[in-house]
């Protein structure tokens, strides 16, 4: 094997059970977008019959055909003890470790709360629209708490579409470059509301006990009827305890989001676990003007829930709570920490959940996840339908689509042999396909997308094309 996987590469991604469930994907439904005419076709096509559908909104399966295969039985120590140091993407996992899903779905989980998109559209003030467009950019990555298996690596030209009436939007990825691993993004609002677009690039590092996933790659959201583009990148995701113990994950660092017309900025600080675990989970910041002027304050948990108050009551509140905490002064430490070792770092208990400073605004809260989730890879409603390949959808599908992998659909089913053997050979389909363009001295030909620069930062970036939704698949490779 020379490279065909990569340790954890997809924890970049992009929720917790503490939720009231207060936004159900039912109240994200946009009205009016069942049946859209944008004065383009919506890419369904005229071919294959049209899944259920109930009251005009299609449905979608709440379960896996499959329980989750047991990982108890591989170690992962018997891979990793001779890779301390190494790069990762020359490690070759068992598919033990992953989950049913391309690394392309799990990109585009980014879309469970498109409704704040949606919603920031229709504010009038910029204020209120980066207020949603910060908690549509940490919701992104909720949907990875607890999601310790790695992803498929999709194969170079791989593709991934989604179209969904209900939530008011399409997606469309490409997996452009295979080394480095680079996949391409590109979504629209079917009333014309915005265009979200980005090319994602994890830069990967083991450190003896667990595995950083930065991201790499501007994500960029433009919102058309305010003439707006805010750009951002995701946080450092770390998987702890990928030797021994229990597998648990953080998300650090600051994510900066820029208001591209106004110069507005906000600035959101994903904690790292600390000491005892007092700030797991925890996303602190603010949105400040182009003078830098704090305009609003916003705290939460990426996990859970995100508010907002006015920078005046928030420091009068933290006062007050500082105060409080001079006549409380901390436990000592019991010496109890063990030195580094072969030894799993502690699982952080869960703290209270987020303390609602009075006259904040809730922002955004966190889907319930369902009652199988953890039969079913942790995964949320709306990832369990990712895969779902409905009757009819294979004649208007590109033959690149991930549905179509017969690796990921037979450890959905669970065949793991099969899934195993799958995996393998579409990998040495893979080489065998780089080595006849390297004989030819032939280029790799991306389809739907193309490197360019950001229109906004101006780094560099993959610009998508246009027309995959006019269906003409007669250039797509030949990939499974």
């Amino acid at each position: 094997m020379n490279g065909e996987e990569e340790f954890f590469d997809a924890v970049t991604g992009f929720d917790s059970e503490n939720s009231s469930g207060e936004f159900s994907e039912a109240d994200q439904r946009v009205a009016g977008v069942t049946h859209v005419d944008t004065g383009r076709s919506n890419g369904l096509g005229k071919v294959g019959e049209r899944p259920p559908r109930e009251n005009g909104i299609q449905k979608h399966r709440t379960s896996l055909p499959a329980p989750m295969f047991t990982r108890s039985d591989f170690s992962v120590w018997s891979i990793l003890k001779k890779c301390i140091g190494l790069e990762l993407s020359k490690i070759t996992m068992p598919i033990a470790f992953n989950e049913p899903l391309s690394f392309l779905q799990r990109i585009t989980e980014y879309m469970e709360h498109v409704y704040l998109i949606h919603r920031a559209s229709c504010q009038p003030q910029a204020l209120e629209r980066m207020q949603c467009v910060a908690a549509f950019a940490v919701s992104a990555v909720a949907s990875q708490w607890e999601r310790t298996g790695k992803p498929f690596n999709p194969l170079l030209g791989e593709t991934y579409e989604l179209i969904r009436e209900d939530l008011g939007f399409r997606f469309i990825s490409e997996q452009v470059s295979h080394h480095p691993p680079i996949s391409a993004f590109y979504s629209e609002g079917l009333n014309q509301d915005f265009l979200f677009h980005g090319s994602i690039y994890p830069k990967l590092k083991f450190w003896g006990k667990s595995v950083e996933a930065e991201p790499r790659g501007t994500i960029t959201l433009e919102l058309l009827k305010h003439n707006e583009a805010y750009t951002w990148t995701n946080p450092t995701c770390c998987v702890h305890n990928v030797i021994i113990g229990k597998l648990w994950i953080e998300q650090y660092g600051t994510v900066e989001i820029v208001n591209h017309r106004t110069g507005d900025k906000c600035v959101l600080h994903f904690k790292p676990c600390g000491l005892f675990g007092k700030e797991l989970h925890k996303v602190e910041g603010h949105i400040q003007d182009k003078n830098k002027k704090k305009l609003f304050m916003i705290y939460g948990k990426w996990t859970e829930c995100l508010w907002g108050i006015d920078p005046a009551a928030y420091e009068s509140f933290k006062k007050r709570e500082r105060r409080g905490d001079q006549l409380s002064k901390s436990q000592p430490d019991d010496g109890s920490q063990k030195a580094d070792g072969d030894v799993a770092d502690a699982v952080p208990e869960a703290q209270e959940t987020v303390q609602v400073i009075p006259g904040s605004k809730l922002l955004w809260r966190v889907n319930t996840r369902p009652p199988n989730s953890a039969q079913m890879y942790n995964f949320t409603s709306f990832t369990v339908s990712l895969n779902e390949l409905q009757s009819g959808m294979e004649k208007t599908l590109a033959p690149t689509d991930c549905r179509l992998r017969p690796d990921i659909r037979g450890m959905e089913n669970g065949d793991m042999d099969l899934a195993s053997q799958e995996k393998e050979r579409l990998e040495e389909k893979q080489r065998e396909a780089r080595r006849e363009r390297a004989k030819q001295e032939a280029e790799w030909q991306t389809r739907w997308f193309q490197q360019g620069s950001n229109p906004h930062t101006g780094t560099p970036d993959w610009l998508y094309t246009g027309g995959y939704f006019e269906r003409n698949f007669s250039r797509c490779p030949d990939i499974y």
